[in-house]
């Protein structure tokens, strides 16, 4: 196996956690196995992030990943890491909504499961975290769910957010830790399914040192530019009627879209339809820093986030953002989020681009305040040690309640537990 070849995010140290003592660390060292759907957006950056992170540190790590979505970005991102999973790399047909394939997906995740026996069963996003609490095998692996927004995000009231409700009420009793990503998810969950039956932590998503280095304008960058999944959940559609509104009040404001989804066609006539479509370039997917590039500001309409790394990596940059006031993006601004705008407000989305505009001197001082936040907030070294310290945590309460159950007298007298953060 040639060396690890490290993602520029992520420091590790010479033994598993830091230990100095090989022997020790082999002791440590734990078989880690994480399950997501679709290897795109922030929750495969998030887990390529823990992984390396993982194996770097010494743990034995591998992945299962939907085999139908990513494309060549994430064909290419997964065989350059494929060599250091110690556990493999596996693909599967993992279908986004509910329905009868995924039941012969479960099955051959199960068979999986079973085979590498892991100490840590890490379910990423709604579709991962149900496959990894519902697969059965490995008896002995603690089931770990990081929601990332995920099923969480649906519209209250609707039938479909009450069904996906339900599904995690009922799998949180088959989970040993959870691992929420912001202080906004962990309440979120709290408020649509109820307190987790199980050790709740929260570990933030973090950017490395790399991150810092600022990102100049190209010569041809427009005012703006924008990534995201093209879905209505990224609300491009708001940022177009943002800009048809500026070109009403006599200025032409130029944007840069990069990302690829289900909606490409859609915005692409509604931009015509508005008349900005000379406006506004779609160019596909671009890697988070070369699209910085592209535009002079960062602009994200989104109706709903977890803990967006776009937003992390801007701001790391020093790049000037717009963001809405959703998810977890208050927590990245800190005292300057009272800048940020409301949710699907194509006019006020337009008044800050505006604003921005007009007065670039403020917008930049307030992106460097964001950055020095970032600093002390965001790092992707505790990112990986917060995750594997909770695993920890986890595992010994695992063992402590196994005790417990053996127990003659505690069998007669059973305690109830309850750990919180």
């Amino acid at each position: 196996m040639r060396p690890l070849a490290l993602s520029p995010f992520t420091a590790a140290p010479s033994a598993v956690d830091g230990a100095a003592d090989p022997t020790a660390a082999a002791a440590q060292s734990l078989k880690i196995t994480h399950v997501l759907r679709a290897p795109v957006g922030g929750l495969f950056r998030h887990v390529m992030d823990i992984a390396h992170g993982q194996i770097g540190r010494g743990h034995r790590v591998g992945l299962i990943v939907d085999s139908a979505t990513g494309g060549k970005h994430a064909d290419a991102v997964l065989a350059e890491l494929e060599p250091h999973l110690a556990l493999g790399l596996t693909r599967v047909a993992i279908p986004r909504e509910l329905g009868l394939a995924d039941v012969s997906a479960l099955h051959l995740i199960a068979q999986r499961i079973r085979l590498l026996a892991p100490d840590v069963l890490h379910g990423h996003g709604a579709k991962g975290g149900a496959l990894a609490r519902l697969a059965w095998g490995a008896p002995d692996a603690i089931r770990v769910y990081t929601p990332h927004g995920g099923s969480l995000i649906y519209r209250p009231g609707t039938l479909k957010g009450a069904f996906y409700c339900a599904l995690e009420s009922l799998l949180s009793w088959r989970t040993d830790l959870f691992l929420f990503e912001s202080s906004y998810v962990t309440e979120l969950y709290r408020t649509k399914v109820g307190q987790p039956h199980a050790l709740i932590r929260v570990v933030r998503n973090g950017v490395g040192d790399a991150e810092f280095a600022p990102v100049a304008a190209a010569a041809d960058a427009t005012d703006i530019i924008c990534l995201g999944e093209l879905r209505p959940i990224k609300a491009i559609d708001v940022l177009i009627a943002a800009l048809a509104i500026l070109k009403r009040d006599g200025r032409r404001v130029t944007a840069t879209i990069a990302g690829e989804g289900p909606q490409e066609s859609e915005l692409k006539a509604l931009a015509a339809r508005l008349g900005v479509a000379d406006r506004v370039h779609f160019i596909g997917y671009c890697p988070a820093r070369t699209a910085f590039a592209k535009g002079r500001m960062l602009v994200i309409p989104s109706r709903a986030e977890s803990l967006p790394y776009v937003v992390l990596e801007a701001a790391a940059a020093g790049m000037p953002i717009i963001a809405t006031r959703v998810g977890g993006i208050p927590e990245i601004f800190g005292a300057q989020a009272v800048h940020l705008v409301a949710p699907d407000d194509a006019a006020a989305l337009a008044g800050a681009i505006g604003a921005a505009l007009d007065h670039p001197f403020e917008i930049t001082q307030l992106a460097q305040q964001v950055r020095a936040r970032m600093r002390s907030e965001f790092s992707v070294t505790a990112t990986i040690a917060g995750g594997l310290a909770a695993y920890r945590e986890a595992l010994t309460l695992r063992k402590l309640r196994r005790k417990s159950d053996q127990n003659p007298i505690r069998r007669k007298h059973p305690t109830i537990h309850i750990t919180n953060f």
